[in-house]
């Protein structure tokens, strides 16, 4: 494939269509830009040897504008010293010249435009190169967001998290159940030492505010149950 065939494909190319396809966006970009990258190097190159093709017709044309300016001049000599049979051959000389000379500068008119066309691919491939490197950046991220997204649905929507859950309520409610014939237990049966010790402090503490509170009464004036009767006048 030459490497303006391989640099239409690339100018063409729909990134998007192309990321939406691939298995791995972030290699497939890489894969792009050093795709592109290495196509400009080879553009590059290919101008700079015409560049010096170029170089090199204009010096053989310029050669060949010397010789044909000296086959003139000796046509002219031929002609002064009435030698025409030797200025017809040095105007054929000069005729063959000129040819060489309109072929040369026909070749250097195709290497101008090819050089045109090599500018012209440069500044496309450019351009989208620049575009790639700018979205690489944007693509990676969101690659690597969509990767982890799709990681933590496919354990969210795992039945082994289920299964695991489910484990963690039975022994839960295993816990409860134990926790429940521990108390149960407890219901109806007598109090031990301690439980009975600490029940005489609390009968100690009511009866030490009961006397109490029967000093307080008996330190009262009795109230007679019965009004006064009224005097007679």
């Amino acid at each position: 494939m030459s490497i303006f065939s391989r640099l239409s494909d690339i100018i063409n190319a729909n990134l998007n269509a192309l990321l939406e396809k691939a298995e791995d966006p972030e290699k497939i970009i890489r894969l792009m830009i050093q795709e592109m990258e290495d196509t400009l190097v080879e553009i590059r190159s290919a101008a700079a040897k015409c560049i010096a093709d170029k170089k090199e017709l204009r010096r053989r044309i310029d050669w060949l504008e010397k010789e044909q300016a000296e086959w003139a001049g000796r046509a002219e000599l031929a002609v002064r010293r009435d030698r025409e049979d030797l200025a017809r051959a040095a105007l054929a000389e000069k005729q063959a010249i000129a040819d060489q000379i309109e072929a040369f500068s026909n070749d250097l008119g195709l290497l101008d435009s090819q050089l045109e066309k090599f500018n012209q691919d440069i500044g496309k491939l450019q351009s989208k190169l620049g575009d790639a490197k700018n979205r690489q950046r944007s693509i990676v991220l969101r690659h690597k967001t969509a990767t982890t997204q799709l990681a933590a649905r496919k354990h969210i929507h795992d039945d082994s998290i289920d299964e695991m859950l489910f484990r963690f309520e039975n022994a839960e409610r295993k816990i409860d159940r134990i926790e429940s014939e521990g108390e149960a237990l407890g219901m109806g049966r007598r109090r031990n030492l301690a439980d009975e010790i600490a029940g005489l402090e609390d009968d100690d503490r009511v009866e030490a505010e009961l006397a109490d509170l029967k000093n307080q009464v008996g330190k009262q004036p009795a109230k007679s149950d019965k009004p006064a009767k009224e005097s007679k006048s």
